[in-house]
């Protein structure tokens, strides 16, 4: 019962982190094809879901002690 648990309170940070990664490649491209402004939105989004995923995590653990 308790790995179920694990497993149900690992998935939303992996969601998180895996749209960090989608909004890190959409900053590559859009650096690539000129269009600087959504660049950095991206970025910036990318940023925001990175350190969403770790509080996740991170709140998580304290639940935990």
């Amino acid at each position: 019962m308790k790995n179920k648990e694990d497993k149900t309170n690992r998935t939303p940070s992996i969601l998180y982190y895996f749209s960090s990664v989608c909004f890190y490649i959409a900053s590559i491209f859009d650096f690539v094809n000129k269009s600087n402004s959504m660049a950095v939105v991206h970025l910036c989004l990318g940023s925001t879901f990175l350190c969403l995923g770790s509080v996740y995590l991170n709140k998580n653990k304290e639940k935990k002690k």
